[in-house]
């Protein structure tokens, strides 16, 4: 599972020049930052090849075609992670006084640097091989992240992930997770994916705390491909979704440490009145998560 790969690399490296400064006290915390996540980055590649790909044998460099498997929630997963890391660097330029249109450049190729080798060492292992969709899932969580900081100065459509535990997992736990945590990266069935619009920002007569998301998932599904789930009597399916969401970065404190766990939390969607679409018909969930 690419995405559990993606857990474990949740890293930046970004190279810049002195030119980018836009004052010289910058670099009090700028070169800090560039040697401490540079240093994790080379670290956690070296780790990640070791932990993950020490088992399988190496073989010439070759791409894999699994755009069709999964229904693609995982591609789904790339753009969700790639935008976030983007984020997150552009968060962490700003914090070390880089300038707004750089930290912006900087920050969406940050996650490309970041998730890139993932496909370079899949691309060199017998068991897995490149893959032209997560690349290109990849760039487009970056450019997602661009595009709006570029065109509006702020994030108006947040990518939010949401989790309930399927029954699918225990019938294939060393694909789908044998815990918890596993299937909270491996499980598909178990993942929904939304884009979740700040309504405030778009009409300032709107509550600020107000957002409408539209989500999308999968479900019945314990391999990779349909065939594979139909043979075995099971019926992979399409999920889409409408609801209400909240937008907890309007909530400001004067606690640095709140307000940054706040940012994290509000990557979760949460939990509320949803209406789902499937297989043609619609239905109604009070409180969906």
């Amino acid at each position: 599972m690419k995405l559990n790969k993606i857990g474990i690399l949740i890293l930046l490296i970004i190279t810049i020049s002195g030119k980018s400064y836009t004052q010289d006290s910058t670099q009090n915390r700028l070169k800090p930052l560039l040697i401490a996540s540079s240093a994790t980055y080379v670290t956690s590649l070296v780790l990640l090849d070791q932990l993950w790909y020490s088992d399988f044998e190496r073989k010439g460099f070759h791409f894999f075609n699994d755009n069709r498997e999964w229904k693609q929630v995982d591609k789904v997963g790339h753009f969700y992670s790639a935008f976030h890391i983007s984020n997150a660097s552009y968060k962490l330029l700003r914090w070390a006084y880089m300038d707004e249109d750089k930290s912006i450049f900087w920050g969406s190729i940050a996650s490309v640097i970041a998730l890139t080798p993932i496909e370079i060492f899949d691309g060199f292992s017998s068991e897995y091989g490149a893959s032209y969709g997560d690349l290109i899932a990849n760039t487009a969580g970056g450019l997602f992240f661009y595009g709006q900081q570029k065109t509006w100065g702020e994030i108006r459509v947040h990518p939010k992930y949401s989790f309930s535990q399927s029954p699918y997992a225990e019938l294939r736990p060393e694909t789908l997770g044998k815990n918890l945590s596993e299937e909270l990266l491996k499980d598909y069935n178990a993942q929904t994916f939304w884009l979740s619009f700040d309504l405030s920002k778009f009409n300032a007569k709107l509550p600020k705390w107000l957002n409408i998301a539209m989500g999308y998932g999968a479900n019945d599904m314990i391999f990779a491909n349909d065939d594979s789930n139909k043979s075995a009597g099971f019926n992979p399916q399409r999920q889409f979704y409408i609801g209400l969401d909240l937008d907890l970065n309007e909530y400001k404190t004067r606690s640095k440490a709140l307000n940054t766990l706040i940012y994290f939390v509000n990557m979760v969607k949460i939990p509320g009145p949803t209406l789902e679409l499937r297989n043609g018909k619609f239905y109604f969930h009070s409180f969906y998560y």
